[in-house]
């Protein structure tokens, strides 16, 4: 159990493979509610020990009389708590309440629909009668029992939104939690705080107070952490409110794996030494680093090599301290999420993280995660309450394993001064536009294939490199950014014609699902 629940108005999110539970989870964390994601097999006294304020069963791409369909307790129901079904989880509620759900033979939904209120209801308080939703779904709860009220319909699906009238379970064949519903949020918020009572006590400065308190107590009163840091916003946060909590009881260990964009090791150094007031020590690890990755090709088995030399180095440097028993680290949400499925639910795994798991054992250390269930702009919110510069809480966001992951294929020093070049240039631009700040994240990725070209009389066959810049809110969905043609213009003139070796520039135009935003 998170102690995060015992000390904030807490909601359920039992996850049944939907794409979209993450959406669900950033919906209501934007209204004030905290939330967490939970397998759908939970046990009724297992949540209800958590005291939830209300549950949320999400969308999920099975059906629900298929054999073996993700399925919940039908006492989670019966709590006396209040419950939302999104699409899927509508239809697995009606079922166990007694309606029917068949498949919507001639009545399938995809894209946009409009759904026409039926009477007044706390879930579509202040709504106008017609509401422009979207839909994906081709099973449809085709009956209802007369214990349920239709709250909503569209011309395909008459039983678009229902209420159980004694157990507190309403239900929404659409989704609310997407943009492509415009007013899905005053569901949403709607459900939380009409129906759930809540009264909106997530906030950055109240969840500084829980993991100071939670960090000193897991700490206790005389043992030293150590925190590994990049110089990002994730590892920076964290170190920053480990030091919050710590004090000088903190070291921060820096380790230059190798594979930093340019000059990024003597700026990270440079900021901690000059802003923060937080001990650094630097560890320059090429070599160890390089060496290892020489050969390997697959994207995992690099992460992999990475997160392992990284625990050697850092255990190494780590005993060289006194009284170290804690390691803090800037896990997040999202990196807890696409590591495995959410807490245990089906969803699928998407890729491997670094910095998830496995390090406590290997190092022999407690492990401190104050950022573990926060997602990234949430981070940033948490960083600004603390202090830190926009310098940092607006950087792009920067992968542990670093340009090894932007780089397809084998990584070597040649490789990495062709993409880092590439890569400074890229970012010069759009800071020089104004457009840096308009991105979520952008870089360069260098490809594994060669390019024929004409450069002056000669023929040459050199590298690609591919630019990914993208637009997002959470990092969970993205989509690949508009720039002006003249700027991709500059980026493409000057990599092909300051960067020696690169003949060709190409631009991601993947939105993320089904890409992710990472190459590798």
């Amino acid at each position: 159990m998170s102690t995060i629940t015992a000390t904030h108005e807490f909601v359920a999110i039992l996850d049944f493979g939907s794409q979209y539970a993450q959406l669900i989870a950033r919906r209501v964390r934007e209204r004030k509610v905290y939330c967490e994601i939970l397998p759908c097999t939970i046990a009724a006294a297992e949540l209800a020990a958590r005291r939830p304020k209300g549950i949320i069963l999400s969308g999920g791409p099975a059906s629900v009389y298929a054999e073996g369909a993700p399925a919940c307790s039908r006492e989670v129901l019966l709590l006396g708590v209040p419950v939302l079904g999104i699409c899927y989880g509508m239809q697995l509620g009606c079922k166990m309440l007694g309606c029917e759900v068949r498949p919507a033979t001639g009545r399938r939904e995809y894209g946009r629909a409009v759904a026409t209120r039926a009477g007044e209801s706390p879930l579509f308080a202040g709504l106008p009668g017609k509401l422009e939703v979207w839909a994906s779904h081709g099973d449809h709860v085709s009956l209802v029992s007369d214990e349920f009220d239709v709250l909503a319909s569209t011309p395909n699906c008459p039983n678009a939104a229902v209420k159980h009238r004694h157990s507190g379970f309403y239900g929404v064949q659409f989704h609310p939690e997407v943009v492509h519903t415009p007013l899905g949020g005053t569901i949403i918020e709607n459900f939380l705080y009409r129906i759930c009572g809540c009264s909106g006590d997530w906030t950055m400065q109240s969840f500084i107070d829980f993991a100071v308190q939670d960090i000193r107590e897991r700490v206790g009163p005389t043992a030293c952490a150590v925190c590994g840091v990049s110089g990002g916003v994730d590892s920076s946060v964290a170190a920053a409110i480990t030091h919050r909590a710590l004090g000088d009881r903190l070291t921060c260990i820096f380790v230059n794996n190798g594979v930093l964009r340019k000059g990024e090791f003597e700026s990270v150094v440079q900021a901690f030494n000059g802003q923060f007031n937080i001990h650094l020590l630097p560890i320059d690890a090429t070599d160890d680093f390089l060496g290892e990755l020489a050969g390997r090709i697959d994207p995992e088995d690099k992460r992999k090599t990475i997160g392992r030399v990284f625990i050697e180095v850092f255990e190494r440097e780590a005993r060289k301290l006194r009284n170290i028993k804690f390691l803090a680290q800037g896990t997040i949400y999202p990196d807890v999420i696409e590591s495995r499925s959410p807490l245990g639910g089906p969803s699928a795994t998407i890729k491997s993280h670094h910095n998830v798991g496995g390090l406590p054992e290997e190092l022999g250390l407690g492990i401190v995660e104050p950022l573990r269930f926060l997602f990234k702009d949430e981070v940033r919110r948490l960083g600004r309450e603390l202090g830190l510069p926009d310098s940092i809480l607006k950087r792009h966001p920067f992968p542990g394993p670093g340009l090894a992951v932007r780089m397809l294929g084998e990584v070597t020093r040649e490789r990495l001064d062709v993409l880092r070049n590439a890569d400074a240039i890229l970012i010069e631009e759009l800071e020089a536009s104004g457009q840096y700040d308009n991105v979520a994240q952008a870089f360069a990725v260098l490809l594994p294939v060669s390019s024929v070209g004409v450069m002056g009389d000669e023929r040459t066959y050199e590298n690609v490199i591919a630019v990914r810049c993208v637009n997002t809110s959470d990092f969970m969905t993205a989509d690949w950014s508009r720039l002006p043609q003249e700027l991709l213009a500059r980026i493409s003139n000057r990599i092909i014609n300051e960067v020696r070796g690169v003949n060709r520039v190409v631009y991601d135009i993947s939105s993320k699902p089904p890409a992710t935003i990472e190459w590798e």
